[in-house]
Protein backbone atom coordinates (compact mmCIF):
# COMPACT_ATOMS: atom_id res chain seq x y z
CA UNK A 1 0.00 0.00 0.00
CA UNK A 2 2.95 2.39 0.67
CA UNK A 3 4.37 2.15 -3.09
CA UNK A 4 3.17 5.02 -4.53
CA UNK A 5 3.07 8.12 -2.59
CA UNK A 6 2.83 11.89 -3.54
CA UNK A 7 5.33 14.09 -5.07
CA UNK A 8 8.10 13.50 -2.80
CA UNK A 9 6.85 10.40 -1.29
CA UNK A 10 7.25 8.26 -4.26
CA UNK A 11 10.79 7.56 -3.18
CA UNK A 12 10.24 6.88 0.67
CA UNK A 13 9.07 3.23 0.47
CA UNK A 14 12.34 2.24 -0.85
CA UNK A 15 13.19 2.80 2.40
CA UNK A 16 10.42 1.08 4.15
CA UNK A 17 9.28 -1.61 1.82
CA UNK A 18 11.26 -2.77 -0.50
CA UNK A 19 14.43 -3.24 1.82
CA UNK A 20 11.81 -6.32 2.08
CA UNK A 21 12.00 -7.18 5.70
CA UNK A 22 9.17 -5.83 8.27
CA UNK A 23 9.48 -2.38 10.15
CA UNK A 24 9.37 -4.75 13.31
CA UNK A 25 12.87 -6.68 12.14
CA UNK A 26 15.29 -5.21 14.46
CA UNK A 27 18.39 -6.30 12.20
CA UNK A 28 17.01 -4.15 9.59
CA UNK A 29 16.09 -1.49 11.54
CA UNK A 30 19.59 -1.25 13.49
CA UNK A 31 21.12 -1.40 9.94
CA UNK A 32 19.44 0.91 8.57
CA UNK A 33 19.91 3.61 11.26
CA UNK A 34 23.65 2.33 11.07
CA UNK A 35 24.56 3.07 7.29
CA UNK A 36 21.75 6.35 7.29
CA UNK A 37 24.25 7.84 4.69
CA UNK A 38 24.34 5.19 2.54
CA UNK A 39 20.42 4.11 2.69
CA UNK A 40 19.48 8.36 2.27
CA UNK A 41 21.94 8.37 -0.59
CA UNK A 42 20.50 5.84 -2.84
CA UNK A 43 16.81 6.48 -2.58
CA UNK A 44 15.57 8.43 -5.85
CA UNK A 45 14.09 11.29 -5.92
CA UNK A 46 14.97 12.88 -2.20
CA UNK A 47 15.94 16.57 -2.83
CA UNK A 48 19.24 17.96 -0.76
CA UNK A 49 16.95 19.05 1.93
CA UNK A 50 15.25 15.56 2.36
CA UNK A 51 18.57 13.79 1.93
CA UNK A 52 19.72 15.23 4.87
CA UNK A 53 16.53 15.17 7.18
CA UNK A 54 16.73 11.72 6.89
CA UNK A 55 20.71 11.52 7.50
CA UNK A 56 20.37 13.12 10.38
CA UNK A 57 16.76 11.04 11.31
CA UNK A 58 17.20 8.14 10.26
CA UNK A 59 14.92 6.50 12.77
CA UNK A 60 11.85 8.81 11.68
CA UNK A 61 11.63 6.75 7.50
CA UNK A 62 10.29 4.44 9.45
CA UNK A 63 7.98 6.17 11.43
CA UNK A 64 7.18 7.69 8.20
CA UNK A 65 6.30 4.55 7.39
CA UNK A 66 3.54 3.77 9.28
CA UNK A 67 2.29 7.27 8.48
CA UNK A 68 2.01 5.99 5.13
CA UNK A 69 0.18 3.08 5.89
CA UNK A 70 -2.10 5.36 7.96
CA UNK A 71 -2.91 8.35 5.38
CA UNK A 72 -3.26 5.04 2.73
CA UNK A 73 -5.64 3.06 4.44
CA UNK A 74 -7.81 6.63 5.22
CA UNK A 75 -7.50 7.81 1.73
CA UNK A 76 -9.10 4.30 0.48
CA UNK A 77 -11.83 4.25 3.59
CA UNK A 78 -13.07 7.71 2.18
CA UNK A 79 -13.02 7.45 -1.06
CA UNK A 80 -14.70 3.67 -1.18
CA UNK A 81 -17.73 4.21 -2.42
CA UNK A 82 -17.14 6.46 -4.80
CA UNK A 83 -15.05 6.22 -8.82
CA UNK A 84 -12.06 7.05 -7.62
CA UNK A 85 -11.39 5.05 -4.71
CA UNK A 86 -7.56 5.94 -3.94
CA UNK A 87 -6.78 1.93 -4.85
CA UNK A 88 -4.30 2.97 -7.43
CA UNK A 89 -1.63 3.31 -4.72
CA UNK A 90 -1.66 -0.90 -4.98
CA UNK A 91 -3.52 -1.45 -8.41
CA UNK A 92 -1.75 0.76 -10.74
CA UNK A 93 2.19 1.42 -10.41
CA UNK A 94 1.87 5.16 -11.92
CA UNK A 95 -1.56 5.99 -11.83
CA UNK A 96 -1.44 7.76 -8.25
CA UNK A 97 1.32 9.79 -10.32
CA UNK A 98 -0.76 10.63 -13.26
CA UNK A 99 -3.73 12.02 -10.46
CA UNK A 100 -1.25 14.31 -8.48
CA UNK A 101 -0.06 15.64 -11.83
CA UNK A 102 -3.30 16.79 -12.15
CA UNK A 103 -4.41 20.02 -9.67
CA UNK A 104 -7.63 18.71 -8.89
CA UNK A 105 -9.41 17.60 -5.99
CA UNK A 106 -8.08 14.34 -5.57
CA UNK A 107 -4.90 15.89 -6.09
CA UNK A 108 -5.59 18.16 -3.09
CA UNK A 109 -7.12 15.27 -0.80
CA UNK A 110 -4.05 13.11 -1.21
CA UNK A 111 -1.78 15.59 -0.28
CA UNK A 112 -3.44 16.84 2.80
CA UNK A 113 -4.05 13.56 3.64
CA UNK A 114 -0.40 12.75 3.51
CA UNK A 115 0.96 15.23 5.24
CA UNK A 116 -1.58 15.07 8.06
CA UNK A 117 -0.12 11.39 7.93
CA UNK A 118 3.46 12.14 8.73
CA UNK A 119 1.98 14.73 11.24
CA UNK A 120 0.42 11.95 12.84
CA UNK A 121 3.24 9.24 12.96
CA UNK A 122 5.81 11.49 13.86
CA UNK A 123 4.44 12.62 16.75
CA UNK A 124 3.36 9.23 18.21
CA UNK A 125 6.57 8.50 17.87
CA UNK A 126 8.08 11.24 19.72
CA UNK A 127 5.20 10.36 22.68
CA UNK A 128 6.53 6.35 22.32
CA UNK A 129 10.34 7.23 22.81
CA UNK A 130 10.99 5.86 19.47
CA UNK A 131 13.11 9.15 18.35
CA UNK A 132 16.10 10.82 19.55
CA UNK A 133 15.19 14.56 18.45
CA UNK A 134 11.69 15.07 20.42
CA UNK A 135 9.26 13.39 23.46
CA UNK A 136 6.66 14.52 25.01
CA UNK A 137 5.57 18.13 24.79
CA UNK A 138 8.18 20.00 27.10
CA UNK A 139 5.75 22.84 27.36
CA UNK A 140 3.26 21.07 29.20
CA UNK A 141 4.49 21.06 32.82
CA UNK A 142 3.57 22.49 36.00
CA UNK A 143 0.05 23.69 36.80
CA UNK A 144 -2.92 25.30 34.76
CA UNK A 145 -6.43 25.76 34.29
CA UNK A 146 -9.62 25.10 32.75
CA UNK A 147 -13.41 25.22 32.96
CA UNK A 148 -13.27 22.73 35.71
CA UNK A 149 -10.68 23.96 37.52
CA UNK A 150 -7.07 24.13 38.70
CA UNK A 151 -4.85 20.81 37.14
CA UNK A 152 -1.68 19.25 36.89
CA UNK A 153 0.00 18.36 33.87
CA UNK A 154 1.40 14.95 33.55
CA UNK A 155 1.55 12.03 31.71
CA UNK A 156 2.92 12.35 28.31
CA UNK A 157 1.57 15.20 25.93
CA UNK A 158 1.63 14.68 22.26
CA UNK A 159 3.97 16.78 20.92
CA UNK A 160 2.26 18.15 18.22
CA UNK A 161 4.83 21.22 17.31
CA UNK A 162 7.41 18.61 16.45
CA UNK A 163 5.07 16.60 13.89
CA UNK A 164 4.13 19.44 12.45
CA UNK A 165 7.85 21.10 12.40
CA UNK A 166 9.11 17.93 10.91
CA UNK A 167 6.69 17.08 8.35
CA UNK A 168 6.72 21.13 7.04
CA UNK A 169 10.49 20.78 6.68
CA UNK A 170 10.18 16.72 5.32
CA UNK A 171 7.04 17.01 2.62
CA UNK A 172 7.13 20.59 1.60
CA UNK A 173 11.31 20.50 0.80
CA UNK A 174 10.57 19.93 -2.42
CA UNK A 175 7.34 21.76 -3.32
CA UNK A 176 9.57 24.42 -2.23
CA UNK A 177 11.79 24.39 -4.76
CA UNK A 178 9.39 25.16 -7.78
CA UNK A 179 7.68 28.80 -7.88
CA UNK A 180 5.02 27.37 -10.20
CA UNK A 181 1.06 27.74 -9.26
CA UNK A 182 0.75 23.78 -8.75
CA UNK A 183 3.74 24.20 -5.94
CA UNK A 184 1.53 27.11 -4.72
CA UNK A 185 -1.48 24.67 -4.29
CA UNK A 186 0.70 21.75 -3.26
CA UNK A 187 1.94 23.80 0.14
CA UNK A 188 -1.50 24.75 0.47
CA UNK A 189 -2.78 21.93 1.25
CA UNK A 190 0.17 20.19 3.02
CA UNK A 191 -0.54 23.19 5.50
CA UNK A 192 -4.41 22.43 5.78
CA UNK A 193 -3.71 18.35 6.35
CA UNK A 194 -0.93 19.38 8.90
CA UNK A 195 -3.47 21.58 10.55
CA UNK A 196 -6.24 19.15 10.70
CA UNK A 197 -4.52 16.83 12.89
CA UNK A 198 -3.30 19.61 15.81
CA UNK A 199 -7.72 20.26 15.09
CA UNK A 200 -8.41 17.19 17.06
CA UNK A 201 -5.92 17.57 20.10
CA UNK A 202 -7.81 16.83 23.62
CA UNK A 203 -7.19 17.31 26.92
CA UNK A 204 -7.27 13.93 28.83
CA UNK A 205 -7.79 13.54 32.34
CA UNK A 206 -7.02 10.99 35.45
CA UNK A 207 -9.13 11.87 38.92
CA UNK A 208 -6.95 11.37 41.97
CA UNK A 209 -8.56 11.77 45.14
CA UNK A 210 -10.90 9.68 47.90
CA UNK A 211 -13.50 7.15 45.93
CA UNK A 212 -12.18 8.67 42.76
CA UNK A 213 -13.63 12.38 43.19
CA UNK A 214 -11.66 14.70 40.86
CA UNK A 215 -10.12 17.01 43.80
CA UNK A 216 -6.84 16.42 42.19
CA UNK A 217 -6.80 16.08 38.30
CA UNK A 218 -3.32 15.12 36.11
CA UNK A 219 -4.19 16.09 32.87
CA UNK A 220 -2.55 15.38 29.36
CA UNK A 221 -2.91 16.46 25.40
CA UNK A 222 -3.54 13.68 23.10
CA UNK A 223 -4.32 13.09 19.37
CA UNK A 224 -7.89 11.71 18.56
CA UNK A 225 -7.81 8.82 15.79
CA UNK A 226 -6.71 9.14 12.98
CA UNK A 227 -10.10 8.74 11.57
CA UNK A 228 -11.40 12.08 12.54
CA UNK A 229 -8.86 13.68 10.77
CA UNK A 230 -10.06 11.63 7.71
CA UNK A 231 -13.58 12.77 8.11
CA UNK A 232 -13.04 16.28 8.49
CA UNK A 233 -10.57 16.46 5.19
CA UNK A 234 -13.32 14.61 3.38
CA UNK A 235 -15.60 17.34 4.11
CA UNK A 236 -12.96 19.66 3.30
CA UNK A 237 -12.40 17.69 -0.57
CA UNK A 238 -16.19 18.04 -0.54
CA UNK A 239 -15.90 21.73 0.04
CA UNK A 240 -12.53 22.52 -2.09
CA UNK A 241 -12.65 25.69 -3.42
CA UNK A 242 -11.44 26.28 -7.15
CA UNK A 243 -8.63 28.91 -7.40
CA UNK A 244 -6.71 30.49 -10.36
CA UNK A 245 -3.33 32.30 -9.74
CA UNK A 246 -2.75 35.71 -8.84
CA UNK A 247 -1.73 38.26 -11.30
CA UNK A 248 1.43 38.35 -9.81
CA UNK A 249 1.64 34.52 -8.87
CA UNK A 250 2.41 34.92 -5.54
CA UNK A 251 -1.39 33.48 -4.27
CA UNK A 252 -4.83 32.62 -5.10
CA UNK A 253 -7.86 33.97 -6.08
CA UNK A 254 -11.15 32.09 -6.46
CA UNK A 255 -12.09 31.06 -10.00
CA UNK A 256 -15.66 31.97 -9.01
CA UNK A 257 -16.75 35.40 -8.07
CA UNK A 258 -19.34 33.50 -6.16
CA UNK A 259 -17.23 31.44 -3.80
CA UNK A 260 -16.05 32.41 -0.39
CA UNK A 261 -11.87 33.21 -0.41
CA UNK A 262 -10.09 29.97 0.93
CA UNK A 263 -9.10 30.03 4.26
CA UNK A 264 -5.79 27.89 5.32
CA UNK A 265 -8.31 25.13 6.53
CA UNK A 266 -9.06 24.96 2.97
CA UNK A 267 -8.75 22.55 -0.24
CA UNK A 268 -8.00 24.43 -3.22
CA UNK A 269 -7.90 22.80 -6.46
CA UNK A 270 -6.76 24.19 -10.49
CA UNK A 271 -8.21 21.86 -12.72
CA UNK A 272 -11.87 19.37 -13.03
CA UNK A 273 -11.59 16.19 -11.98
CA UNK A 274 -12.38 13.84 -14.71
CA UNK A 275 -15.03 10.88 -14.23
CA UNK A 276 -12.93 8.49 -13.73
CA UNK A 277 -15.32 6.17 -15.84
CA UNK A 278 -12.75 4.69 -18.04
CA UNK A 279 -9.54 3.01 -17.47
CA UNK A 280 -7.42 6.24 -18.60
CA UNK A 281 -4.17 6.42 -17.83
CA UNK A 282 -3.05 10.04 -18.26
CA UNK A 283 -5.41 10.59 -16.13
CA UNK A 284 -5.04 7.94 -13.60
CA UNK A 285 -7.90 6.55 -13.61
CA UNK A 286 -8.61 2.51 -13.18
CA UNK A 287 -11.76 2.82 -14.39
CA UNK A 288 -15.15 0.99 -12.67
CA UNK A 289 -15.43 -1.80 -14.63
CA UNK A 290 -16.23 -4.94 -11.66
CA UNK A 291 -16.41 -2.03 -9.16
CA UNK A 292 -19.32 -3.75 -6.84
CA UNK A 293 -22.03 -0.77 -6.83
CA UNK A 294 -25.31 -0.59 -4.31
CA UNK A 295 -28.52 -1.44 -6.10
CA UNK A 296 -30.54 0.33 -3.76
CA UNK A 297 -28.38 3.53 -3.27
CA UNK A 298 -29.15 7.00 -4.62
CA UNK A 299 -25.27 8.37 -4.16
CA UNK A 300 -22.30 8.07 -5.77
CA UNK A 301 -21.63 3.88 -5.02
CA UNK A 302 -25.58 3.81 -6.87
CA UNK A 303 -25.64 1.42 -9.49
CA UNK A 304 -26.20 4.44 -11.78
CA UNK A 305 -23.09 6.21 -11.13
CA UNK A 306 -20.73 4.22 -10.29
CA UNK A 307 -20.97 1.89 -13.35
CA UNK A 308 -21.87 5.18 -15.59
CA UNK A 309 -24.97 4.14 -17.47
CA UNK A 310 -23.00 1.09 -18.87
CA UNK A 311 -25.55 -1.52 -16.30
CA UNK A 312 -23.96 -3.90 -14.51
CA UNK A 313 -23.93 -7.84 -13.98
CA UNK A 314 -25.44 -9.63 -10.83
CA UNK A 315 -24.30 -12.57 -9.23
CA UNK A 316 -25.73 -14.72 -6.16
CA UNK A 317 -23.14 -16.07 -3.54
CA UNK A 318 -23.57 -17.35 -0.93
CA UNK A 319 -21.19 -16.14 2.46
CA UNK A 320 -21.13 -16.88 6.31
CA UNK A 321 -22.67 -13.97 8.38
CA UNK A 322 -23.18 -13.98 12.65
CA UNK A 323 -26.56 -14.04 13.48
CA UNK A 324 -29.41 -14.91 16.22
CA UNK A 325 -26.48 -12.74 18.67
CA UNK A 326 -27.76 -12.87 21.94
CA UNK A 327 -26.40 -10.90 25.48
CA UNK A 328 -25.16 -13.48 27.97
CA UNK A 329 -24.70 -11.80 31.55
CA UNK A 330 -21.65 -11.31 32.47
CA UNK A 331 -20.37 -10.26 30.01
CA UNK A 332 -20.15 -11.97 25.92
CA UNK A 333 -22.26 -12.00 23.09
CA UNK A 334 -22.67 -15.43 21.07
CA UNK A 335 -24.25 -15.72 17.96
CA UNK A 336 -24.74 -18.67 15.62
CA UNK A 337 -23.01 -19.09 12.05
CA UNK A 338 -25.47 -18.36 9.58
CA UNK A 339 -25.12 -19.03 5.82
CA UNK A 340 -27.01 -16.05 3.61
CA UNK A 341 -26.86 -15.86 0.00
CA UNK A 342 -26.89 -12.23 -1.85
CA UNK A 343 -26.85 -10.33 -4.96
CA UNK A 344 -23.76 -9.04 -5.52
CA UNK A 345 -23.65 -6.01 -8.70
CA UNK A 346 -20.43 -5.51 -10.54
CA UNK A 347 -20.35 -2.84 -13.07
CA UNK A 348 -20.43 -3.49 -16.85
CA UNK A 349 -16.77 -2.63 -18.51
CA UNK A 350 -17.28 -0.34 -21.86
CA UNK A 351 -17.17 -2.07 -25.27
CA UNK A 352 -13.28 -1.10 -25.76
CA UNK A 353 -11.93 -2.08 -22.11
CA UNK A 354 -8.33 -1.40 -22.97
CA UNK A 355 -5.56 1.69 -21.85
CA UNK A 356 -6.94 4.84 -23.01
CA UNK A 357 -3.85 7.04 -23.65
CA UNK A 358 -3.52 10.72 -25.05
CA UNK A 359 0.46 10.12 -25.31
Amino acid sequence: NMNFLPGIWWSVPLLLIWATPPVTSSWWYMGAVGSSRVMCDNVPGLVSRQRQLCRRHPEAMLSIGRGVAAWTAECQHQFRRHRWDCNALERGQRLLGRVLLRSSRESAFVHAISSAGVVFAITRACSQGELKSCSCDPKKKGSAKDSKGHFDWGGCSDNIDYGIKFARAFVDAKERKGKDARALMNLHNNRAGRKAVKRFLKQECKCHGVSGSCTLRTCWLAMADFRKTGDYLWKKYNGAIQVVMNQDGTGFTVANKKFKKPTKNDLVYFESSPDYCIRDRDVGSLGTAGRVCNQTSRGMDSCEVMCCGRGYDTSRVSRMTKCECKFHWCCAVRCQDCLEVVDIHTCKAPKSAGWISRT
